[in-house]
C-alpha cells in the first residue's frame, strides 16, 4: 500500500497532462480555448460581494484535495462535446486517467438499473403499481402490518418510497468472502449489511434505500430469468451506446487494465484497487463519464415521440421515470428530478469506497456533465468543477454565491472573543489583527465575516452565528444556525490569536 508522503509527491502525479481517448480527434481552437478556461477556472462556492475569486486549475485542486485522478464528459447542444481525463488512474503507476478509464459509478448505478427494470414494464412483464411480492419467486418481502393496504410496488422501490431499510453498502474487499444477493436481502453472513425489511408504511415518505434496489435486482432476476448484468447490457447499455460499461462484479480481468483504482482520503489505494459490490442495481456499475452521458441523452431521447436508435424506454415509461411519486422528494424512478422549464435537471451522485462521482443533465437545453473521481476526497473537487462548467455553459445552477460583509471595527469583535460550549461541541472565536476566526473543536480555524454588529457568517458554509446581548449590553449566549438554531453558552475568555 503506497501512501502519499508529501504534497510534492502528489503533485507529480496530478500534473499528468489531460488525456483524451485515442479515437477522439483534437478539438477545434475554439473548443480547446473553452476547455482551457474550464481547466483553469475552478471556483469556490462563495465569495465576498465586491471581490474577485482567484480561480484554480484542475491540476492544483487535484493536489489540494489529494485526488489522484478525475474524468469529465461534457454535454452541450444535445451531444457529447468533449471528454477528458486528468491525473493518474492509480497511485504508484504513471498511467494517466483518460476519457476511456473505467470508474465505479456507485449510486449512479441506480438510474441505469431503474431503466433496466422499466424495460420489463415496457415488455409487459412487470407493472409499476402492483405488489412486487406477486412477481418475486426466489425471495419475498416479509409480511408486515406496515404494508396493510399499501404494498411495495416497483414504482416505490425505484423512487425510495417503499419504506425499506438499508441506506447504502460498504462493498467487500477483493479477497473477502462475498454474499449472494439472497444473503444481502436477509442480512446473513457473509453480508456486512443488515437485513432489508419494511420500516415505514409504503408510499408515505421518501427515505433513500439501497436495500430497495436489491429487492428490485432480485425482482429482475426472477422475472427475466437472466443475470442482472446480462439483462442490463442487452436492454439498456447496448441500446444507449454504453459499450464501455458493465455490471459484472468483480470486474472481469480483461477490463482491469482500463479501470481506475479507488483511493482513501490519505491517498493510499484501496487494497485490491476496489471493493466488490454484489448489490449490482444499487452500486455495481463500472463505466465512464462518456457512457453515462450517453445514458442521459438516451433517456432524454426516450421522452420524445420520435424514435431514435438509442431509445431505451417508451415515451410514457420514460415520462414516469422523471415524475416523482412524492412531489416534494425531488426523486423520480432512479433519478433526481429538480427544477422546471429550461432549469429542469436530472441528477444523481455516487459514493463507493474510494470513488465519488456526479451526473448533471438539463434535458431541455441539452447541457450537462458527468464527473468521476477515484478518491473519497472527490466530493470536494466535483462541485468546483461543476461551478466552472456552469459559468462556461450558462447552466442555471452551480453558481458561485456572493455574500455581503459589513465593516466592523476589530475592537468591536473583542467582546465576542472566547469559548462557547454546547454539550460536547466547543466553539472558539478569536481575532488576528482586523480578521475574525472560528475554530470548531480542534479543527483548523476558519475566517468569519460580519453581517451586522453582532452577526457573522462563514464564506463556504451556510452556518451563521449571532451573539445575544441583554438590554444592558451583556453577552448572554451565542446562537449557531446550522441550519436549525443551537444555543452555546460562554465558558471562558479567549486570548486573541
Amino acid at each position: 500500500m503506497l501512501v502519499f508522503r508529501s504534497t510534492l509527491a502528489l503533485a507529480l502525479f496530478a500534473l499528468v497532462p489531460a488525456a483524451l481517448s485515442a479515437a477522439e480527434p483534437a478539438p477545434s481552437d475554439a473548443l480547446a480555448a473553452r476547455i482551457a478556461r474550464i481547466e483553469n477556472g475552478l471556483l469556490p462556492p462563495a465569495r465576498i460581494a465586491g471581490t474577485a475569486s482567484e480561480p484554480w486549475s484542475v491540476a492544483s485542486r487535484l493536489v489540494a484535495h489529494r485526488v489522484p485522478g478525475v474524468s469529465i464528459a461534457v454535454i452541450a447542444d444535445g451531444r457529447i462535446e468533449w471528454a477528458r481525463g486528468y491525473g493518474v488512474a492509480r497511485v504508484g503507476d504513471p498511467a494517466p486517467v483518460s476519457a476511456d478509464t473505467l470508474f465505479q459509478a456507485a449510486s449512479i448505478s441506480k438510474p441505469v438499473a431503474a431503466a433496466a427494470l422499466l424495460a420489463l414494464v415496457d415488455a409487459g412483464k412487470l407493472s409499476l403499481d402492483t405488489d412486487v411480492n406477486a412477481s418475486l419467486t426466489s425471495w419475498k418481502i416479509p409480511a408486515s402490518p406496515l404494508a396493510a393496504g399499501e404494498p411495495v410496488t416497483l414504482r416505490r422501490l425505484l423512487s425510495h418510497t417503499a419504506g425499506l431499510t438499508v441506506h447504502g453498502f460498504a462493498g467487500y474487499a477483493a479477497d473477502a468472502p462475498r454474499p449472494t444477493l439472497l444473503q444481502v436481502l436477509d442480512g446473513t453472513a457473509p453480508a456486512n449489511s443488515s437485513q432489508i425489511r419494511l420500516a415505514l408504511r409504503p408510499g408515505t415518505k421518501w427515505q433513500y434505500s439501497g436495500g430497495g434496489y436489491c429487492v428490485a435486482q432480485q425482482l429482475l432476476l426472477d422475472v427475466s430469468g437472466e443475470s442482472f448484468a446480462a439483462y442490463a447490457r442487452t436492454h439498456v447499455l447496448m441500446p444507449a451506446g454504453m459499450t464501455a460499461s458493465t455490471y459484472e462484479q468483480p470486474l472481469p480481468a480483461a477490463l482491469a487494465p482500463r479501470a481506475a483504482a479507488g483511493h482513501r482520503p490519505a491517498g493510499d489505494r484501496i487494497p485490491g484497487d476496489a471493493h466488490v459490490y454484489p448489490e449490482l442495481a444499487a452500486a455495481g456499475l463500472w463505466t465512464t463519464p462518456s457512457d453515462l452521458a450517453r445514458f442521459a441523452l438516451a433517456l432524454a431521447h426516450s421522452l420524445a415521440p420520435a424514435d431514435t436508435p438509442d431509445r431505451i424506454l417508451k415515451p410514457t415509461t420514460a415520462a414516469a421515470m422523471i415524475d416523482p411519486p412524492l412531489a416534494d422528494s425531488g426523486y423520480g424512478l432512479g433519478i433526481g428530478v429538480l427544477g422546471t422549464g429550461d432549469a429542469l435537471q436530472f441528477a444523481h451522485s455516487g459514493s463507493n469506497e474510494g470513488f465519488r462521482c456526479t451526473l448533471v443533465f438539463y434535458p431541455r437545453t441539452g447541457r450537462g456533465a458527468i464527473v468521476m473521481t477515484n478518491s473519497d476526497n472527490g466530493c470536494a473537487l466535483i462541485p468546483e468543477i461543476l461551478r466552472a462548467l456552469a459559468r462556461e455553459y450558462a447552466w442555471p445552477d452551480y453558481r458561485i454565491v456572493e455574500k455581503t460583509a459589513v465593516p466592523l471595527a476589530p475592537g468591536a469583535f473583542d467582546r465576542f472573543a472566547g469559548r462557547y460550549q454546547r454539550e460536547e461541541t466547543l466553539l472558539t472565536f478569536s481575532r488576528t489583527g482586523p480578521r475574525f476566526f472560528l475554530r470548531v473543536g480542534t479543527q483548523p480555524r476558519r475566517e468569519l465575516f460580519a453581517s451586522s454588529d453582532h452577526e457573522f457568517f462563514l464564506l463556504n458554509s451556510d452556518e451563521t452565528f449571532s451573539f445575544a446581548l441583554s438590554p444592558e449590553g451583556e453577552l448572554t449566549h451565542l446562537i449557531r444556525h446550522a441550519p436549525s438554531p443551537q444555543i452555546f453558552r460562554p465558558v471562558s475568555a479567549s486570548p486573541r490569536l
